[in-house]
């Protein structure tokens, strides 16, 4: 067993204790979990290997999608694939009986540009490999796809009338596909998503996000050798860094919240040709959709005024935009009583050798390798993480909840080689393992239960409140398929 006894477990959180849940239903069926969850292992490390090693960046994720879908239809789901114009998007569906909840899970697949690294402990890139997955999307995919399976089969064990339905979702990492798959619709019927996502540490919190905004400044200047005629130039370059430079005084004038960040993606080619081509990408974030809307029609402001000193021209292409997370008290509390049902993370002598010789950890007092063992205390306060997500339009559609597991060695940080490094290994299966577990123990509850759904759709409902309209960040245009190419 490479977790802590349930018993354990449960007298270190009694007095965090958040739930009502009948504790002799969550054992059994946690037992039953378990079971189909070591039956189910393999397929789910081998998935998951697969992903890592393909490491298929944002809509390219052809053969990532691919192998979910068949193992999903190896379980009997039906799957719909190319939704909302994304070839590799997918829902897969389980349904037996009429009526019944429809519960949803998510599946994220894509890597990072630039992070490829071995399953070893010191910095070693792979050559000739574009990405990695720095944020641990293949253990999302994979772990999810295992948990939809668990869920598949205790709904015909026990004859429970409901729906499952794995949605395949692509391009979190600046690409919001999900965002296009609520725009078409896809999450509609459905009453309550649960989702996970890679970490450091073992935690199912109710928090939020920040709302999130980027676009790519594309300036046109006019070309001409910079040193025989640079009164002919009108440098596109010139007009990049006009734009950097009011942005940059722009932050002394925005909230605390608020945070900015860009690189220069095409900056000319030779130092003595006046540019007439440059491009830089903005992210721009803040606490909610509201709060950072002014803020982004500053930037594009600024734009325009460093175009107009610069004699050139600018126009630019929203690549993506998130809503913050809204919180579920009540699909937190469920998701963080099934995480105790399984406890944390128990290195091996090997992996506990690996751990200690990972280089370029953030070490701390709850940074540990004893930490990985713990689940985090259950704190209600909805404060936003420095993060964003596009999970955060799925949770202003639906009723969701989230939580997260020890993927990585504690103190790792995300988008790292560090977090590649331990994805692509038996630390990384673990922590995956406990996920779909705990997403299983979960949604049989909430199938079990419908009143616990209820109670979740009854505070979404509230929160929202009555005049609340969605409004996708990145208006009607179509999904950037080529945004990574």
């Amino acid at each position: 067993m490479f977790r802590k006894s349930m018993l354990v477990l449960a007298l270190a959180g009694a007095a965090n204790a958040v739930s009502a849940y009948d504790e002799k239903s969550l054992a059994t069926d946690a037992a039953w979990v378990e079971q189909q969850s070591r039956v189910i292992a393999p397929d789910a490390v081998g998935l998951a290997d697969k992903l890592w090693q393909w490491a298929e960046m944002g809509y390219q994720e052809t053969r990532s999608s691919a192998a979910m879908q068949d193992q999903l239809r190896a379980a009997g789901f039906s799957i719909e694939t190319g939704i909302a114009g994304i070839p590799t998007a997918f829902v897969a569906t389980f349904k037996q009986g009429r009526g019944g909840p429809v519960l949803g899970l998510l599946a994220e697949m894509d890597a990072l540009p630039g992070v490829a690294q071995h399953a070893v402990p010191q910095h070693s890139s792979i050559e000739g490999q574009a990405a990695g997955h720095a944020c641990g999307h293949h253990l999302f995919g994979a772990g999810s796809t295992a948990a939809a399976v668990m869920l598949s089969r205790w709904i015909q064990e026990t004859g429970t009338a409901g729906e499952v339905r794995l949605y395949g979702t692509p391009a979190e990492e600046g690409g919001s596909g999900k965002v296009y798959m609520v725009r078409a619709g896809v999450f509609k019927g459905v009453d309550a998503i649960l989702q996970w996502h890679p970490g450091d540490s073992n935690a199912a919190l109710p928090r939020s996000s920040l709302a999130n905004k980027s676009a790519k400044f594309r300036f046109s200047g006019v070309s001409s050798h910079a040193a025989a005629a640079p009164e002919r130039g009108r440098s596109a370059l010139d007009g990049v860094e006009a734009m950097n430079f009011m942005v940059n005084m722009l932050r002394e004038h925005v909230p605390d919240s608020t945070r900015i960040h860009y690189v220069i993606t095409d900056g000319g080619l030779a130092p003595n040709v006046v540019p007439a081509k440059a491009e830089v990408f903005y992210y721009v974030r803040d606490s909610s959709a509201a709060e950072l809307q002014p803020i982004w029609e500053r930037v594009e402001d600024i734009a325009r005024a460093a175009a107009q000193g610069t004699g050139t021209s600018v126009e630019w292409e929203v690549i993506h935009g998130n809503h913050s997370l809204l919180p579920n008290q009540a699909l937190n509390r469920l998701l963080d009583a099934s995480l105790r049902q399984f406890g944390g993370i128990e290195y091996s002598a090997e992996e506990e050798a690996f751990a200690k010789s990972l280089e370029g950890l953030a070490t701390g007092p709850d940074k540990t390798l004893e930490s990985a063992a713990q689940i985090a205390d259950y704190d209600p306060s909805e404060k936003a993480t420095p993060g964003s997500t596009d999970v955060g339009d799925v949770s202003w559609n639906v009723p969701t909840g989230g939580f997260r597991t020890a993927t990585w060695v504690p103190g790792t940080s995300a988008h790292t080689w560090q977090a590649v490094a331990a994805g692509g290994m038996s630390i990384g299966h673990k922590g995956m393992q406990l996920a779909a577990e705990t997403l299983t123990l979960s949604g049989i509850q909430l199938l079990r239960e419908p009143t616990l759904l209820k109670k979740a759709r009854a505070e979404f409902d509230e929160k929202r409140g009555d005049d609340f309209r969605y409004e996708p960040l990145l208006g009607d245009r179509k999904p950037p398929l080529d945004y990574r190419k």
